[in-house]
């Protein structure tokens, strides 16, 4: 993390320490990233949002006790999310045992998890800044799973229509990763 984003980012941090209305701000800064990481490990969407918003339910609770360290305030919240993953993990373990159905735990990140973690996170921003019938397009075919016929039905277009932006989102978001630190594989 460059200087001045650090400086700024540890001003965010006391000031929510002092205030905690100001949260918000680290919320914003940090959400995409904690998700995704989350989301990569627990399959579940409904799980791995309810474990998000754990994660900074904890940060807010405990902000007090953050010290920086040299490490950014992104590396307190994965540590608390590895936290709450394992969490999950062991009591999915517990129920899964229960009903004699085996489980295994995910692992608490390594270097390139992270990495994966943030390439995740800068491709939801990027969804998210496609115009509105390209997001919902892909939101629908990738997220939701759907098919093009499926949501040529729900959004009253052609299946033509759909591939089509289908094709200009995908390309919008294959130029704007490029675009990025870190070049195509981004």
């Amino acid at each position: 993390m460059a200087p001045k984003k650090e400086a700024d980012e540890q001003l965010l941090v006391e000031a929510a320490q002092k205030d905690p209305s100001r949260f918000a701000q680290l919320y914003e800064a940090n959400f995409e990233r904690v998700y995704a990481y989350i989301a990569a490990r627990i399959r579940h969407r409904d799980e791995a949002e309810d474990l998000t918003a754990e994660v900074f339910k904890k940060a807010l609770a405990h902000l007090g006790r953050f010290e920086a360290r040299g490490a950014p305030f992104a590396a307190w919240l994965y540590r608390i999310a590895a936290n709450a993953i394992a969490d999950h993990s062991r009591e999915a373990q517990r129920a899964a045992e229960q009903r004699e159905i085996p489980s295994s735990a995910p692992g608490i990140g390594s270097a390139e998890e992270l990495e994966q973690a943030e390439r995740r996170a800068r491709l939801f921003r990027l969804v998210n800044a496609l115009p509105a019938d390209q997001r919902r397009v892909i939101t629908m075919r990738f997220n939701e799973e759907k098919s093009v016929r499926e949501i040529a039905q729900a959004l009253g277009k052609s299946e033509g229509a759909v591939k089509q932006l289908q094709f200009r989102a995908l390309e919008r978001l294959r130029t704007r990763m490029a675009e990025q630190p870190g070049g195509a594989h981004a």
